[in-house]
């Protein structure tokens, strides 16, 4: 008969039956401050209500994926963007018997961090900043500082391991050259990101316009489907079998990987080039973009030198001026920001 009073533990002992490559909850490296176990919810379980329940998480809802202020209501937004991925690691770390809690906390806390405008902010501050600026640090800060007050929501070391390593860059998603981080679970997200991104900005460009279905690269739709739902299944399904000795049933001499075979992950990365030359460019030289690099560069420079601007919250969290403009730009939203240009005489 399971404990009522302790349902975490009976859920600890479930644990034990995932893959010996999944992480266990209960052997977490810990939090940076200690404090007392839930009786209900496992230390992953507890990490992904805290992030759920920030003002960065809700703040997703207003910040550019791809299109900045779309007028249509069905364009994936940062938030949207971030349920997926966790829908689609949750089904590969389930698939794989490895830890779906970790998998689902990482993935809700990987883009906290972004900038209004999507990359271009990312671009536009990783320019204007001395330290450089890279939205899976920013996402790490937001959890370890920024949130509550400066406190931090106290997460335990792996989704903190697992929201700074969760970006692949331009790397094949079907090599094992782009690096690895601590936990099978955050490769999971790694990937899972790169599917979901390129298959909702597949459909967000098809609905303005841009491209159509039948411009998608021929050789990779025979391989991937023809559709949103079989590309996603197409890539899911080849994870799980290419990655298969994760689950640990299968014997294997080699270091197992969370990856798409060659043939999927070609024809996958033959769909996100497309994407790079006939969408992202397209979106990042016209002048809506324009005006948003516009709107981030004139916020940067005005706040530095108006730093009393800035809420009091803001003069706790660092000693440099630079680093808290850094701070309080990156949390904004795509309206927040074009509403405070507009106050500051930035827009006409």
């Amino acid at each position: 008969m399971i404990d009522r009073l302790n349902v975490r533990q009976h859920s600890e002992d479930r644990e034990n039956s995932l893959s010996i490559y999944a992480v266990k909850s209960s052997s977490s490296r810990g939090r940076e401050r200690e404090e007392d176990s839930c009786p209900i919810r496992t230390a992953f379980q507890r990490d992904r209500d805290r992030i759920m329940h920030t003002n960065a998480f809700r703040r997703l809802k207003h910040k550019t994926q791809v299109f900045i202020a779309p007028l249509g209501d069905h364009y994936v937004t940062r938030l949207t963007h971030t349920l997926e991925v966790s829908q689609v690691a949750r089904t590969i770390a389930r698939a794989l018997d490895l830890n779906e809690d970790l998998a689902e906390a990482i993935s809700l806390g990987h883009d906290l961090g972004h900038t209004p405008f999507g990359h271009i902010g990312e671009d536009v501050l990783n320019e204007l900043y001395y330290g450089g600026f890279r939205h899976n640090e920013q996402s790490l800060r937001v959890v370890s500082l920024l949130e509550k007050n400066g406190l931090g929501l106290n997460l335990t070391w792996e989704v903190r391991d697992g929201i700074l390593n969760h970006s692949k860059g331009e790397k094949s998603l079907f090599s094992s050259d782009w690096g690895r981080s601590n936990s099978y679970e955050a490769e999971v997200v790694k990937i899972s990101d790169a599917i979901a991104y390129i298959n909702h900005d597949i459909g967000d460009a098809i609905r303005a316009g841009i491209i159509s279905e039948n411009d998608l690269p021929r050789d990779s739709s025979e391989l991937l489907g023809d559709s949103h739902a079989k590309r996603v299944n197409t890539m899911v399904r080849d994870i799980v079998e290419n990655s298969w000795a994760v689950s640990g049933r299968v014997e294997t001499s080699r270091r197992p990987e969370i990856a798409m075979s060659t043939e999927i992950g070609w024809a996958t990365d033959r769909l996100r080039n497309f994407m790079f030359e006939k969408v992202y460019k397209v979106l990042s030289d016209n002048a809506v973009a324009q005006n948003a690099r516009d709107v981030v560069r004139g916020l940067y420079e005005y706040l530095v030198i108006h730093e009393d601007i800035l809420p009091t919250e803001y003069l706790s969290y660092s000693e440099e001026t630079e680093r808290r403009v850094v701070d309080y730009i990156a949390g904004m939203t795509d309206r927040y920001a074009l509403d405070l240009a507009r106050d500051f005489g930035l827009q006409a």
